[in-house]
């Protein structure tokens, strides 16, 4: 991929070549498993710190001018060390933020029963919207605002974004034209991964995917791992 940097020579603004890092936060400390969304006072473990530090080392040569996160803390504590390493302030976007579910505080995870639960079906009903949180096109209005936003704060050269990984899966399957409802399992956006739009002018003209932190990712929580019992997914929202 290009390193997006267009800013130089007579190449046009309609010809700038732009790129903004979508990267997803690292591990979260999360003794109880719950599904934590969007609840405040989730910090990222001493795992996901490595994870945080490891990114920033592989993006350190890149012509990164903004990183912006969302306002959750682990996507705060993620974004510090890539924006430390450039000399850069670090934004907040509330656009970045995670998707919000019905089930946050809740454990809800492979074999917890949670499906056999009365109490929960009501929730169940519209996998396509979904009926259980924030509606796809919802998270895809947000996230391809805070994508041009990062865009433009960083034209010509490229930028991160901290973000989570519904919202981040979600606006890649919307720009690749996929369906937006899909198997959580088979999510391509593993812990403190990124997911990399190009743009050429205003346009975004190729994604890419990397995961420069994926020795450190427990095998568990890899894109298509099978599901294990009393290790949800889910909790690495």
């Amino acid at each position: 991929m290009s390193n997006g940097n267009g800013s130089g020579g007579n190449v046009s603004r309609d010809e700038q070549l732009t790129v903004v890092h979508l990267m997803r936060h690292g591990e979260v400390h999360n003794p109880d498993g719950v599904l934590y969304g969007r609840r405040p006072g989730y910090h990222l473990s001493e795992l996901g710190r490595q994870m945080a530090d490891r990114v920033a080392d592989h993006l350190e040569k890149r012509d990164i001018t903004h990183v912006v996160a969302s306002p959750l803390e682990r996507a705060q504590e993620t974004a510090s060390p890539v924006a430390k390493s450039h000399g850069l302030d670090l934004a907040t976007d509330p656009r970045l933020i995670e998707a919000a579910n019905v089930f946050e505080g809740k454990t809800f995870g492979v074999g917890d029963g949670a499906l056999r639960k009365p109490d929960n079906w009501k929730h169940l009903t519209n996998p396509f919207r979904p009926s259980w949180g924030e509606p796809y096109i919802e998270q895809v209005v947000r996230m391809m605002g805070a994508l041009d936003a990062a865009k433009d704060a960083a034209r010509g050269h490229e930028a991160v974004c901290v973000s989570h990984q519904l919202p981040i899966w979600i606006v890649r399957s919307f720009v690749e034209r996929r369906r937006l409802w899909h198997d959580p399992r088979k999510r391509q956006c593993t812990l403190a991964s990124l997911t990399s739009f190009t743009y050429r002018g205003d346009t975004i003209v190729s994604v890419g995917y990397s995961e420069p932190a994926r020795d450190l990712v427990p095998a568990h929580l890899l894109a298509g791992a099978k599901p294990v019992k009393g290790k949800s997914k889910a909790f690495g929202a």
